[in-house]
């Protein structure tokens, strides 16, 4: 039986290497792979379902699952985890700590970025400011004009508006037209370099440990998806792909460990998978979803709560079920 030819979108990471160099296969199939930022791989997969097997927006893929409206079925493969706590900028000038924000504009590229969830779930369950709260102003980072990629509905309690026309939230926050700034990546432009610009946290690698010493909440914000057509054709084809991705990042930690040579370009890199894998037990980055329920749990919760997503969904009604149960030997 020939195999399948499938094109793949993905990010270029240490934990997919194995799979664009060919030293992991994906089972049955023959695979057309293209490394693309995850703007735009989210961007052609939500709105043309352009890919066979996509790297996807957590967040992007609830809204449209819970309306029953989504062309791919999720695989519990987690290529983007992150702590959000460094995703949220303030002018430092007029912000002193996270209460501060209330009453305040916040710019955001997407309100429904899975980052956003994140750092909006913790501004509220840690500091009490809601979502509510603030005055959400929607625009480009670099680039003007940047769409929402997803219609919304969202509560009538959430004020938002759009970024002037030709404006961007950087240069927004630049001058001091926006108090904060939350966004997978961090301000550019003038922003970047102004002093009166910075993190809310100042420490937020302390406070991210201390939130996941309190929650147990390794926070995710990519899953894989498979077009729904081929999964029900070839119900074999998530749990390949679920195999295939376990194995190249089982490949890319055994070299991380590898400290003979050291594989990345940054210092200290054993001290801080020995930090990691005593603070978050040895495999930190987890696929699957039993080793990821209460992270799982909390996200869904949050991202209904914010209006995202149109109802409650089941931690096990979000992956394909050939998923959520592996062999053992």
């Amino acid at each position: 039986m020939a195999k399948l030819q499938l094109s793949v979108a993905m990010g270029d990471y240490d934990r997919t290497r194995a799979l664009l160099d060919g030293s992991v296969q994906i089972d049955g199939v023959d695979p057309v792979y293209m490394t693309l930022s995850p703007e735009e791989t989210f961007f052609r997969a939500f709105r043309n379902a352009e890919f066979d097997i996509s790297e996807m927006s957590f967040s992007s893929y609830l809204v449209k699952a819970a309306n029953g409206e989504c062309p791919y079925i999720a695989v519990p493969v987690f290529l983007s985890r992150a702590f959000r706590h460094t995703s949220i900028y303030v002018r430092k000038d007029r912000i002193k700590r996270p209460q501060d924000l209330k009453g305040c504009r916040i710019g955001v590229p997407e309100y429904q970025l899975t980052a956003n969830v994140w750092a909006r779930s913790i501004l509220q369950d840690d500091y009490g400011v809601s979502p509510a709260d603030v005055i959400w102003v929607r625009g480009g980072i670099d680039e003007p004009g940047r769409p929402e990629k997803i219609k919304l509905r969202l509560p009538s309690d959430v004020r938002m508006e759009n970024a002037p026309e030709g404006d961007t939230i950087s240069a927004m926050l630049d001058r001091g037209d926006i108090d904060g700034f939350i966004a997978p990546r961090p301000p550019g432009g003038a922003a970047a370099s102004n002093p009166d610009v910075g993190w809310l946290f100042d420490d937020p690698t302390a406070v991210a440990k201390d939130y996941y010493r309190r929650t147990g909440v390794f926070p995710i914000m990519h899953v894989v998806g498979v077009r729904k057509e081929l999964a029900e054709r070839h119900p074999w084809l998530p749990g390949a792909v679920l195999k295939a991705f376990e194995q190249a990042k089982a490949a890319a930690l055994d070299k991380l460990a590898d400290t003979s040579a050291t594989k990345v370009t940054l210092p200290f890199v054993e001290e801080q998978l020995k930090a990691a894998r005593e603070s978050m037990g040895h495999d930190y980055w987890s696929y699957g979803v039993a080793a990821n329920r209460q992270t799982l749990d909390a996200f869904v919760r949050h991202h209904h709560a914010q209006g995202l997503s149109s109802r409650l969904m089941a931690v096990d009604e979000i992956f394909h079920p050939a998923t959520y149960e592996s062999f053992k030997i």
